[in-house]
């Protein structure tokens, strides 16, 4: 490397990264997905049932877990993102958080394995949150470390399909491993397992010790801040995926109760069983294509726009169309859309990122964008249904919120 030059780990990549490595990275990915979701699918509802003190319903135990989890999970990606930016082992900068994390998260899920009281229960799934975070965070910032910006697409797609079965997967381990216990212990062995063929078999890019920036902690917690004026482009891109990511929460939020109270479907739990099913097929069939499609033509933004309005008509469909063959095409719109969305904003995501030498920690600011809206949400449907017109009015916000959101992409200028 000649003077001056950048090494390896701060340069823009050029070679094209193998499918070797997608396929390891995007297990690895999935075992994340595993990690946090056996338990918010299943396991917690199921203990916060056992553990809740006697007036005390299971459902508030639930939510005061679940939201301080939430509340670790926003903080710990960026925090994590910023460390790992700035770790100069010979391992590389992504690896030793990568297994810290992963191996921090099967401890966790150990831990909350064993809790029989709600404070042991709380701290273990905040435990949780803030290790496979750490492992997240790493992951995620091996993409623009790695992958050339035209084939940012494709393996976005591959993580996003690695998402979708990691949900899945830990959902079945959660549900066939043979009680609460069992289910948390599967879960553990399967983030650690599934990490292993990334970690063991790719070398993780170094950074020289002399490129590391001096620390402060002045300067440290100032670089949370990315400032809009400065870069217009992370922060118009921002707000599409927050606001069509909020779109799709709304849509999605209360659909077990419009399937009872606006459609009257006499089993409102199997029809959202299968309406999950449906909108997790068509995004399976869309998620890896589109990003695929998108690097062949060299262009993010038409794809996000084109995939928001998908979106939005599904979301329009609720609103107006009050039947259940209604909702089924809406599912299998709203997969279609979110497919494409998932990747190939992603891919957006990563060629507007300001600098290399803060990759994780600004993917980890961009990730708020994923997590505040399912924040967010509930306290905007709570009155659009009980005050302001009911699921019409919800579904219309939600479209125009989607739309919105699709739209500003295109403000966007340093991305075709």
């Amino acid at each position: 490397m000649s003077a001056g030059a950048a090494p390896p780990a701060l340069a823009e990549p050029s070679e094209r990264v193998g499918r070797g490595w997608t396929a390891s990275l995007s297990l690895a990915n999935g075992a994340i997905w595993a990690g946090w979701y056996g338990p918010i699918q299943i396991l917690l509802a199921l203990q916060a049932a056992d553990v809740a003190p006697p007036g005390t319903s299971k459902e508030s135990v639930l939510a005061w877990v679940t939201g301080t989890g939430a509340a670790v999970s926003v903080v710990s990606n960026p925090l994590f993102g910023a460390l790992s930016d700035r770790t100069t082992s010979r391992f590389g900068r992504r690896t030793p958080w990568i297994l810290a994390g992963v191996l921090g998260g099967a401890a966790a899920l150990t831990l909350l394995a064993s809790a029989r009281t709600v404070p042991l229960m709380m701290l273990g799934w905040c435990l949780v949150q803030l290790t496979l975070n750490a492992a997240f965070a790493a992951i995620t910032a091996a993409v623009p470390d790695r992958v050339p910006r035209l084939q940012r697409g494709t393996v976005g797609g591959w993580l996003g399909a690695a998402q979708i079965l990691g949900v899945l997967a830990g959902t079945a381990l959660a549900t066939l491993a043979g009680g609460v216990t069992a289910g948390y212990l599967a879960c553990a062995g399967f983030v650690v397992l599934a990490t292993l063929p990334y970690l063991l078999r790719h070398k993780d890019l170094g950074l020289p010790a002399d490129r590391r920036p001096p620390f402060t902690w002045r300067g440290f917690l100032a670089g949370f801040w990315i400032s809009p004026r400065r870069h217009p482009d992370l922060g118009w891109a921002w707000l599409t995926r927050f606001l069509v990511n909020l779109g799709n929460a709304l849509a999605l939020l209360y659909l077990l109760y419009y399937l009872r109270d606006a459609l009257h479907r006499p089993d409102p739990d199997g029809g959202v069983l299968t309406l999950t099913a449906v909108n997790g097929a068509t995004l399976l069939g869309t998620v890896v294509l589109g990003g695929i499609r998108s690097d062949r033509a060299g262009r993010r933004k038409p794809f996000v726009l084109w995939a928001g309005v998908i979106m939005t008509a599904a979301t329009v469909l609720l609103a107006v169309w009050q039947t259940w063959p209604g909702a089924l095409c809406a599912a299998a719109l709203l997969g279609v859309g979110f497919g494409v969305f998932t990747s190939v904003d992603f891919a957006l995501m990563t060629d507007v990122l300001p600098a290399a030498a803060h990759r994780a920690k600004d993917l980890g600011i961009i990730n708020i964008a994923n997590s505040l809206p399912q924040v967010a949400a509930p306290a905007l449907a709570a009155p659009l249904v009980n005050h302001l017109g009911g699921y019409r009015t919800l579904y219309l916000v939600a479209a125009g919120v989607g739309l919105l959101g699709a739209i500003l992409v295109r403000r966007v200028r340093g991305v075709a």
